[in-house]
């Protein structure tokens, strides 16, 4: 009876919907090259001449642009009710989970110069852009940063929301992480899952340097692509710490920077600044 009773409760109270949003969706067109996956979305209205390549968060996939439960349905909505013509976008994907590691000692890694030098196939049939640009959020925010940081020629403009950057390394002793975990109010079985992510990639301390953006970031200069950078306080990945310590270095840098730090979890998204970073001029 109690079991029957707790099923009905349950089943009484799921959510039944979900907020969605109002918006005219981009036409689409996707394609494979190699092991990527992608699909050009271009607004109706026309677009203003950039492209941006937008890499998805965990578990997503390249048709997530025109999500109407999304935040990127949500920037769209954003550009259309300001009559701003938007960048070309192409969505890109390796999968439900991947990192742009240079080719190192792993067999997955490699991926960094797979993607840099897929760009001008893509770009052949999209046509050349005024400008290239970055978008990520989550896993896909760290591989914007490390694609932006590493190749800074090749990118005007990097947006890097709820990035995994961090401040301690995964070759770090156990003790050094979880003293991470406590500093951060990063969930325990979160940071196991990037753990174990991270070293399906990289294969030891100096190959995890390669892709650090708070190394990456040392070598910068006013002549690097401007970063958003945004992050929830209480991001259960742990991600707000190295992400407010990457926007300093890279004010102190020289590299123009816009940080939003958001009282949120993971990967809330302040949509009118993000939108103007990416539309703008």
């Amino acid at each position: 009876m109690g079991a029957l009773l707790y099923y009905g409760w349950t089943e009484l109270m799921r959510t039944r919907g979900a907020q969605k949003v109002s918006f005219v969706a981009a036409q689409r067109n996707c394609d494979i090259s190699g092991p990527l996956r992608y699909c050009v979305y271009t607004s109706a209205a026309g677009t203003n001449g950039d492209l941006l390549y937008h890499l998805h968060g965990r578990n997503l996939d390249e048709q997530v642009w025109n999500d109407d439960t999304y935040f990127t349905a949500m920037l769209q909505a954003r550009w259309q009710a300001a009559h701003i013509l938007p960048p070309a976008v192409v969505t890109v994907s390796y999968g439900p989970a991947w990192l742009l590691t240079p080719k190192g000692r792993q067999p997955e890694s490699g991926l960094l110069e797979d993607f840099l030098a897929r760009l001008p196939k893509i770009e052949e049939k999209v046509g050349r852009p005024r400008r290239r640009m970055l978008l990520g959020e989550s896993m896909g925010g760290l591989n914007v940063l490390i694609a932006g940081l590493s190749a800074p020629s090749q990118f005007a403009r990097v947006a890097a929301l709820c990035p995994g950057v961090y401040v301690n390394s995964p070759f770090d002793s156990i003790g050094t992480l979880w003293a991470s975990m406590r500093r951060t109010g990063a969930s325990p079985k979160i940071a196991m899952g990037i753990w174990l992510m991270a070293k399906k990639y990289l294969g030891d301390e100096e190959e995890w340097k390669r892709i650090s953006p708070l190394r990456l970031i040392e070598k910068a200069g006013p002549e690097f692509p401007a970063l958003y950078l945004s992050c929830g306080l209480y991001d259960a990945y742990g991600n707000y710490e190295g992400t407010e310590q990457l926007a300093l270095a890279a004010v102190q840098r020289g590299v123009k920077t816009t940080w939003r730090p958001l009282y949120a979890g993971h990967c809330g998204v302040d949509v009118p600044s993000l939108a103007e970073f990416l539309g703008g001029d």
